[in-house]
């Protein structure tokens, strides 16, 4: 039997429990790693946590620096830290584990009844990356794009504006069509990459003991497509930021 998300409805709308709590894990653990990383700082005697966020704040103004001016770019800093440290984490959390329940009709969660999709009984997956969920790799990309719209128009309006019909007004279909890619392509990219990673260990699963050798290499290569998705992310931003901020003496955006 294939396994369902624990989905609830509230008011005409659906939740998918297991997207819920895992982005308020995913959130907390990063909160920590964070506060870890600043308690305790010394310029002589540094931790192995601060090494490691000073290492991610010049890995992420190194991504900063290959799409923008620093000067211009640094504001954007804590973003580019954010979101690498919160996708990579959210990718992980979905490989050294599963938690999975068997439920019949008519369970509930808070007093609320799971969508088995008609069924009597289903296998319910609790536990998964959020990244793994198209709704969190899209409103991830829905604040990114808007932010850097944002931007544009607050740092840059009246050459982000213009970019829309240059070098002809007629260019300007192409213009929006390009930009309702943008955000469908980074947020299926993600979520198309981390998705088929779990698919692939519950298939892997599936063998049994047979299974186990492939198994440990899949979460190997599957840690190494997380940290380069997180990577990949963290830089379009900054590319589409510094498309919208920075203004070319030639007008090329």
């Amino acid at each position: 039997m294939d396994h369902i998300f624990p989905t609830v409805h509230l008011a005409g709308i659906k939740f998918d429990l297991a997207a819920i709590y895992m982005i308020i894990i995913t959130s907390v653990i990063v909160f920590v790693l964070a506060r870890l990383a600043v308690r305790n700082l010394s310029v002589t005697n540094p931790t192995k946590m601060q090494n490691f966020m000073e290492w991610v704040i010049e890995f992420v103004i190194g991504i900063i620096g290959t799409s923008m001016d620093l000067k211009k770019g640094r504001p954007y800093l804590i973003l580019g830290i954010t979101l690498i440290m919160y996708i990579f984490v959210g990718d992980m959390l979905g490989l050294p584990f599963g938690i999975i329940t068997e439920v019949h009709h008519g369970a509930t969660v808070f007093g609320m009844e799971l969508d088995l999709k008609g069924a009597e009984e289903g296998h319910v997956a609790w536990w998964k990356s959020p990244t793994a969920d198209v709704a969190v790799t899209g409103a991830l990309t829905v604040i990114v794009i808007l932010l850097t719209h944002i931007e544009g128009l607050r740092l840059n309006r009246k050459h982000y504006l213009k970019h829309y019909i240059e070098p002809h007004w007629g260019f300007l279909p192409l213009a929006l069509i390009k930009e309702v890619s943008k955000p469908l392509s980074l947020a299926l990219r993600l979520y198309g990459n981390i998705f088929a990673g779990e698919v692939m260990i519950s298939v892997i699963l599936g063998m049994g003991v047979f299974g186990l050798p492939a198994l440990v290499v899949w979460q190997g290569f599957s840690m190494f497509i997380g940290a380069i998705q997180a990577f990949v992310f963290c830089m379009l931003t900054m590319v589409y930021m510094s498309q919208s901020i920075v203004h070319e003496e030639h007008g090329e955006h």
